[in-house]
């Protein structure tokens, strides 16, 4: 009988001799933001067909020529480009699977990113010699199953996001022989890696299928609920406040209603563990990456495929500087925190990496975070050398006197507006918002940054 040899987990050193850079691995729903992942530092991209990943919406690569070009641009920028075939299939997508992947293996993408048995085990049969990624999907929580997928032949595990920096730590060390990738910055679901049935109960798109509406997202009420002689609920006829003693009684319940389903009412359920159907913050771990480097995890990975190019360019960037500050034994800056409050998000949380924080970090990262935000106003189109002004297509309003940041692959830079003119020339003082186009002075080897303004 074999003997499976789990080993002691040694300390790992703080500063060890050399670190070696993580991959910085950023999404792709379109070519244009694969082009400002790569111009902005990304080491891979990723990206997947609607069919067979868990993107259908803002996904440009049903397209295959759109995925060879992806793939192309990727390789003669030396970078790597992963296809996400992460579906859990019903019998239907399985039986046309290996003839929808053929051309896309033919493409020669780097590795497919998987989650369900059987459609691995299809690949590996068929094309032995096609890296297979596991997919977050898998829920992968422990060293076992890290060997397990490895004896299967699996490159590279992507790690539950459910893991703390040390779970993350022990699972190296036991497999040291196995690419490593965890998730670094985006949306978190309520569900375990984002196998919810949420939005499929409410609206029959499942997310397990690529079409998920973030129903936990959806604006609900909360109210008090009462449960009649035939164990049906009611919304109370005199609702008491959460902390009235009848509230809590074994009558009262509390009931969601969702802000466009009015009078459909749902029992909230509540046990030791907290409370369902609720909304989660967005995953930040910028400041973790020094850890994650000296973990030694093979790739830092950014959710996100169905976000805008600028929130490609601003992560990728953002999570740049922090792999190379942390290879090169730079502290980290927490003024990177502050760039990315700039970005659309609910809230940040660095999620299971460490479970407790003391008062005097979290007000530590609050503060840097609440610091020099930004908005995201337009992209840079191009550049009048007789007039030195750049043609902005406006993205957010913003006016002559803001304080705006230039974000730009060979730097960024800052700069007060001191005027501005309408597309046809004619001097104004705000740009309205979206839709709009204006020239504002700046230098002329910008075009094709982004702009940002301070708040």
């Amino acid at each position: 009988m074999a003997v499976c040899h789990i080993l002691p987990v040694p300390k790992l050193s703080r500063m060890p001799a050399a670190l070696t850079a993580p991959e910085l691995l950023a999404p792709a729903g379109s070519l244009a933001m694969l082009r400002a992942a790569l111009a902005f530092g990304a080491d891979a991209v990723y990206a997947g067909q609607p069919r067979y990943s868990l993107r259908v919406r803002n996904n440009d690569f049903g397209d295959l020529a759109t995925l060879g070009t992806a793939i192309g641009e990727a390789h003669a920028a030396g970078r790597k480009l992963y296809v996400v075939s992460n579906v859990l299939p019903h019998n239907r997508k399985v039986h046309s699977y290996l003839s929808d992947m053929a051309p896309v293996v033919a493409l020669r993408p780097d590795a497919l990113i998987m989650a369900d048995p059987g459609l691995i085990d299809l690949v590996r049969e068929t094309w032995p010699q096609m890296p297979v990624h596991l997919s977050v999907q898998a829920n992968t929580v422990n060293f076992a199953a890290v060997r397990f997928w490895q004896k299967l032949g699996i490159r590279r595990v992507i790690l539950s996001r459910e893991l703390s920096l040390d779970e993350v730590a022990e699972i190296r060390q036991q497999c040291p022989d196995i690419e490593l990738e965890v998730f670094v910055h985006g949306a978190l679901c309520v569900a375990y890696s984002g196998r919810c049935l949420l939005s499929g109960y409410f609206n029959h798109r499942d997310p397990n299928q690529g079409t998920c509406t973030n129903s936990c997202r959806w604006d609900y009420r909360l109210q008090a609920g009462e449960v009649d002689a035939a164990g049906d609920v009611h919304a109370a006829s005199s609702p008491q406040p959460p902390n009235s003693p009848d509230a809590r009684s074994g009558d009262r319940v509390w009931l969601l209603e969702e802000k466009a389903r009015r009078g459909e009412l749902m029992p909230v359920d509540e046990d030791e563990h907290g409370t369902y159907i609720m909304n989660s913050k967005d995953l930040r771990a910028v400041e973790h990456v020094q850890r994650l480097t000296e973990i030694g995890v093979d790739s830092l990975k950014i959710e996100g495929r169905t976000k805008s190019p600028y929130y490609v360019a601003r992560t990728a960037q953002v999570y740049r500087r922090a792999i190379d500050d942390a290879v090169a034994g730079r502290p980290f800056d927490p003024g990177l925190l502050g760039e990315l409050e700039g970005l659309a998000n609910r809230g940040y949380t660095d999620g299971f990496y460490q479970r407790h924080h003391e008062h005097e970090r979290q007000n530590y990262l609050r503060g840097h975070s609440e610091s020099g935000r930004s908005l995201y106003v337009g992209d840079v189109l191009a550049w009048d050398a007789a007039r030195q002004l750049a043609l902005i297509e406006v993205k957010n309003r913003f006016a002559v006197g803001d304080r705006l940041e230039i974000i730009h692959p060979t730097g960024n830079r800052q700069l007060a507006l001191e005027r501005m003119q309408h597309i046809d020339g004619a001097e104004i003082r705000v740009a309205p918002g979206n839709g709009h186009r204006v020239w504002i002075p700046l230098p002329a080897e910008l075009p094709g940054a982004l702009l940002a303004r301070f708040v």
